[in-house]
């Protein structure tokens, strides 16, 4: 068992999830409820990390992030090394890489809102912070968490975009399912064989947390209109 590596994956998946809270919040929320032009552009390229090939999308990253690349220059100049094979990098890439697991569930629970208490939040004098407060956020926390939970298991699992970006360096980027990678290209199945239970473990348990958390979605509003 690499513990390093699923430390790492663990560390990734965290730094992700806290990175991505307030985007899940706040820009599910626009995409619920705000009218804008683009804003059919903004859901497609929100969604596109589902539909692209991780070798794709990994490719660009790579493009994007890499020494030649305007933005990958800035950051060494800012910082002093390259996002490429560092674990900078990998958090940027799963960030992106995970909009779609971010948002989608978390607009669905917005939606879901009675657009009745959102009128009488208005109604009320509550500000828009104060509204997202009071009434948007108690009854939209369980998609909310859904899209954390979601996000939290598909960093750990994920292979292609980590590879690309990242490879495989002991400590820094090499993630649980690289480590599992390497123990079947070296034919050690019984290594390979506990990681990917150790895995199975951690997504069957994610999986029965979404589940509950949408049950309780589909029990309707609770307590969070305006008083």
């Amino acid at each position: 068992m690499d513990w390093q590596a699923l430390g790492l994956s663990l560390h990734l998946a965290a730094w992700t999830v806290a990175l991505l809270l307030p985007v899940s919040v706040f820009g599910a929320r626009a995409l619920a409820f705000a009218t804008f032009r683009g804003k059919a552009l903004v859901g497609a390229l929100v969604t596109l990390p589902l539909v692209l090939p991780p070798t794709v999308l990994g490719f660009y990253l790579l493009v994007g992030m890499g020494a030649n690349s305007p933005f990958g220059q800035v950051w060494t100049a800012l910082f002093g090394q390259g996002l490429v094979f560092s674990f900078s990098g990998l958090v940027a890439a799963s960030v992106l890489v995970n909009l779609p697991f971010a948002i989608q569930p978390a607009q669905r629970a917005f939606e879901a809102v009675p657009p009745a208490l959102r009128e009488a939040a208005a109604c009320s004098g509550l500000s828009p912070l104060q509204a997202l407060w009071r009434v948007d956020l108690p009854l939209a926390w369980p998609g909310i968490m859904t899209a954390m939970v979601l996000t939290f298991a598909h960093t750990l699992g994920e292979f292609g975009v980590v590879l690309m970006v990242g490879g495989s360096i002991p400590g820094e980027t090499k993630t649980i399912a690289i480590a599992i990678y390497d123990r079947v290209q070296a034919f050690d199945d019984r290594s390979a064989g506990i990681m990917s239970l150790v895995l199975l473990a951690i997504s069957i348990s994610t999986i029965m947390a979404t589940l509950a958390l949408s049950q309780r979605m589909r029990r309707g509003p609770v307590q969070g209109a305006p008083r």
